[in-house]
């Protein structure tokens, strides 16, 4: 399938945040946001394929690399599919997840599995299923030597930690000193304990690394990537044979969420990986990578309703139903993932007027379900909708059921352009559903309702 670029995305920038007015305008004016539906998600596919475009153009001159979605950035089926129509992998880490892969399409071997916990039988069936895997650990590869049939068509890697540092954001960062994922390659004697394990696998072929994403500079990332090149060299050279045949340089591409500027660009990824590898793109090693926040973030967006306002100390309140819900990260660590808020009236129309520092709050019990803290924006009022920008991954595609609050529904929409209108700001919307809105009947029959007399003792 042959990717294109969609203009709007060229030269590194985002198309404007008022592309999505008239999204918000026709979601409400469609009964998707209001009274009776305070919040959902939307995605938009276009945006997606634009994104996923943007990806492979940039690798164009890579002779064989597979381009693998992160599955937990998105885990929702529809989506998965459209990213397998676009011509990409997909990357799991859980039984659950490479349970969505396979619904969704993807084939066996455009799968990759990362996890740091693999059971046995989770083992078994990716070997079964034939999907790559890469294993974590020493100790995972001698699971693996007794699971292994020699008839399977997975791949197998090894995770390796370059342990070149961490980023901005201390959980994000995967190649610290201590971090618990692959096997650590600057630890005494671990550099030779990973070349003495592919010489005794020739089945070994792939190393595998993930340094980070969110606050993860380019040159920290390719630093990582650089190292793991290097080790891969080495281990040919010293089995004298060209045993490593692919690498999986892992994902790691932040999203700028300040503004509506994409950067860093896949194409200044790609310089980075030439400048601290420039073999990498030779054609030598055949390349996997991970993408996943860099592909979405920027393609989605949540709207919630404003239920309230109120003033506190001075300090006014918009009390809504975006919430840790469905914007967890941001709520538990508003530094290192805030959002850009969009003020919408009751009609969907953008909010105008003077504007007025206001927090953006949740519905959810605790007091740190804020969203945005001494936002300038127009002045909020009951009724009006919030918008959460840049929130395509990771947010409402994977929420928490704190409070017993349901996950909202999300939508795919198209936002048609009108004639001589290039930008395609107010043409006609374009709803289809993705995932349905939790009911009360779902959220009780998952807390255990068929169960509901389990713990009462009876005597008699």
């Amino acid at each position: 399938m042959t990717q294109t670029t969609s203009p709007q995305h060229q030269g590194g920038t985002a198309p404007p945040a008022a592309r999505f007015d008239a999204v918000v305008r026709a979601a409400v004016g469609q009964g998707l946001l209001g009274e009776g539906v305070p919040v959902a998600g939307f995605i938009d596919t276009e945006g997606v394929r634009a994104s996923v475009g943007a990806l492979h153009d940039a690798f164009a001159a890579t002779p064989e690399v597979l381009h693998t979605f992160a599955a937990k950035a998105c885990s929702l089926v529809p989506v998965l599919r459209l990213l397998a129509d676009c011509g990409m992998g997909c990357e799991v880490a859980s039984p659950g997840e490479l349970r969505l892969a396979v619904e969704a399409g993807f084939a066996a071997s455009r799968v990759v599995l990362d996890s740091p916990a693999k059971t046995r039988e989770e083992i078994r069936l990716a070997l079964a299923l034939g999907v790559a895997v890469n294993a974590d650990s020493l100790d995972e590869l001698r699971r693996i030597d007794a699971l292994r049939n020699p008839g399977t068509a997975s791949v197998l890697g090894l995770r390796v930690n370059p342990q070149v540092g961490g980023g901005s954001i201390g959980p994000m960062s995967t190649a610290t000193d201590t971090s618990k994922f692959g096997v650590a390659l600057r630890d005494p004697g671990a550099r030779e304990a990973i070349v003495e394990a592919f010489r005794e696998r020739p089945w070994l072929t792939r190393l595998h690394t993930h340094v980070g994403s969110q606050g993860c500079p380019l040159d920290l990332i390719a630093a990582g990537v650089a190292q793991t090149y290097e080790l891969a060299e080495e281990i040919n050279a010293t089995l004298g044979v060209r045993q490593v045949t692919s690498l999986d340089i892992g994902g790691g591409l932040p999203v700028n969420f300040a503004d509506e500027t994409v950067r860093p660009t896949y194409p200044d990824y790609v310089t980075a990986l030439t400048a601290a590898a420039p073999g990498l793109f030779s054609g030598r090693y055949s390349l996997v990578t991970e993408f996943g926040r860099s592909l979405l973030a920027k393609n989605g967006f949540i709207g919630a309703r404003v239920e309230y306002t109120k003033d506190a100390g001075g300090r006014r309140i918009a009390l809504t139903h975006a919430g840790a819900q469905t914007a967890t990260r941001t709520a538990l660590m508003p530094d290192a993932w805030p959002l850009r808020i969009g003020a919408f009236g009751p009609d969907g129309t953008p909010r105008t007027g003077p504007s007025l520092a206001q927090d953006i709050a949740g519905p959810c019990c605790f007091a740190g379900d804020v969203v945005a803290y001494g936002r300038e924006l127009p002045e909020l009022a009951e009724d009006d909708v919030v918008v959460l920008y840049d929130t395509g991954a990771y947010y409402f595609s994977t929420p928490w059921a704190y409070n017993s609050l349901p996950r909202p529904a999300v939508y795919g929409f198209r936002a048609e352009a009108e004639p001589g209108d290039g930008a395609g700001h107010d043409g006609p919307v374009t709803f289809t559903t993705v995932r349905d809105a939790q009911s009360l009947d779902d959220i009780a029959a998952e807390s255990g309702l068929t169960h509901a007399d389990a713990l009462v003792r009876r005597d008699g």
